[in-house]
């Protein structure tokens, strides 16, 4: 063999050897896997969130898992897997800020406003808010710990406040709670079986649901409801779930948060 031809196959045979065991490059801030723990209301907009983003981010796998945003920080703080949490709320992204468990401030991103829904049939003959406080009416809830009780509570709160005797129009809406559920999906399910009257729970939600009808709540009454997003700090893709987090408060997620009825998040 040619002495030259030779030295060259030999450089060629280092050169090779040498890029075999060289590790492989980090993959891009854009195609990293993220797990998002999101608010059970948020499922049919997650739904169709993550097929977007993994087209705009090819290599990027959202895995969605969704419940009531209390309990899905509680696992968080178990130490469950999640990259990115969204609530329902901003106080559960809070309380992950406040120990230790979020990198950065959580970023509001969608608001929500609360509808009454009842069965499609209406058996209960409920025209109004007030009707909530009528004897008899079976009123299904969200558990204490869930952001869709929070706000209901304020809801009525501020029907009660147009009543002659606000203390009692509390008290017999209280009265009428005949089950309290684990998130705000579980409440409009029973309504939708005629397991209760009525329920009040996100536009959104009754949006979704074609087996009930709506009863507006008073504008004055009606509670704002911002959604807000943190990054894990135990997340091993910290860069990424940053840039799902700004891309779903920009304006790519919010055209789709707008077509299952989620505003913009409220100001202040």
């Amino acid at each position: 063999m040619n002495r030259g031809l030779g030295a060259t196959l030999a450089a060629l045979a280092v050169l090779v050897t040498a890029c075999s065991s060289a590790p492989a490059p980090p993959p891009s801030v854009d195609s990293a896997p993220l797990t998002v723990f999101g608010a059970a209301s948020l499922k049919g907009a997650l739904d169709r969130i993550k097929p977007a983003w993994e087209v705009a981010h090819p290599g990027s796998v959202l895995t969605i898992s969704t419940d009531s945003s209390a309990a899905l920080e509680t696992q968080i703080e178990q130490g469950a897997p999640a990259d990115v949490f969204l609530s329902a709320d901003t106080s559960n992204p809070n309380k992950l800020v406040g120990k230790g468990l979020a990198d950065g401030n959580p970023v509001s991103f969608a608001g929500n406003v609360l509808i009454i829904v009842v069965p499609a049939d209406n058996p209960a003959h409920i025209t109004s808010p007030a009707d909530l406080a009528l004897r008899g009416v079976k009123v299904i809830a969200a558990g204490d710990d869930v952001p869709i009780t929070k706000y209901a509570t304020q809801v009525v709160a501020n029907l009660a406040r147009s009543t002659a005797d606000p203390a009692v129009f509390e008290a017999s809406y209280a009265a009428n709670i005949v089950s309290r559920e684990d998130n705000v999906k579980a409440v409009i399910a029973k309504i939708e079986l005629g397991e209760g009257d009525a329920g009040i729970v996100y536009a959104t939600d009754a949006k979704a649901s074609s087996k009930v009808s709506t009863i507006a709540i008073p504008l004055e009454a009606n509670v704002p409801a911002t959604y807000a997003g943190v990054v894990v700090k135990a997340s091993a893709h910290l860069a990424t779930a940053h840039t799902f987090l700004m891309w779903l408060a920009g304006s790519d997620g919010q055209g789709i948060l707008a077509t299952f009825g989620f505003g913009p998040p409220p100001a202040g």
